[in-house]
């Protein structure tokens, strides 16, 4: 199937999600996450979830590595539409977080982060046996991607699918993808 096929599939999927279902799917892709081995990792950058769009809550996760690895800086997001690139900032908790005009949370205090970032949670629409990824369309992760060194990680409520027909050489693969049921190494 081609990105356009896929990306409008998996967003009227996501929507159809009843919230009983949608709120079981983050408690086990949470569970799923508790397992990953986090000795090595010093900060972690996690995108925050566009609740209309039923992305992860990722929250969940944020939540339960400030609790447990609060010794991990954790790094979101913020995005410029103009250039297509995005920033990193410092989590400084949901106080903190604004909806742009995109309805999407962002920091507005958080201090720019441009050090080293040793993991990558990266949102998605589908992700397939291969290793790539279904986004939005606007290759904020992409270009983002190309020049780190991170475990690259992809968050799904469902599991892969066979294979993306259209990926180009701009399309960044990912090492791993965490659905409810387990954790796919690619």
């Amino acid at each position: 199937m081609l990105k356009a096929e896929i990306r409008k599939q998996a967003l009227k999927d996501r929507l159809l999600l009843n919230d009983s279902l949608y709120h079981a799917l983050n408690e086990s892709l949470l569970k799923q996450f508790k397992t990953l081995n986090f000795s090595q990792i010093k900060n972690i950058h996690i995108f925050l979830p566009i609740t209309e769009k039923k992305e992860p809550n990722t929250f969940l996760l944020i939540e339960w590595l400030s609790k447990t690895h609060p010794e991990i800086k954790i790094i979101v997001p913020k995005a410029d539409f103009e250039t297509a690139l995005m920033t990193h900032h410092e989590y400084l908790g949901k106080d903190d977080l604004k909806k742009n005009l995109y309805n999407i949370l962002e920091p507005q205090k958080g201090s720019l982060h441009e050090g080293e970032i040793n993991m990558v949670i990266i949102p998605l629409l589908a992700f397939d046996k291969h290793g790539y990824r279904v986004g939005y369309g606007k290759g904020f992760y992409d270009r983002f991607l190309q020049d780190i060194n991170a475990q690259k990680i992809g968050l799904s409520l469902y599991p892969a699918i066979e294979k993306i027909d259209d990926v180009n050489e701009h399309d960044i693969k990912l090492d791993f993808c965490i659905t409810p049921t387990e954790i796919i190494k690619l």
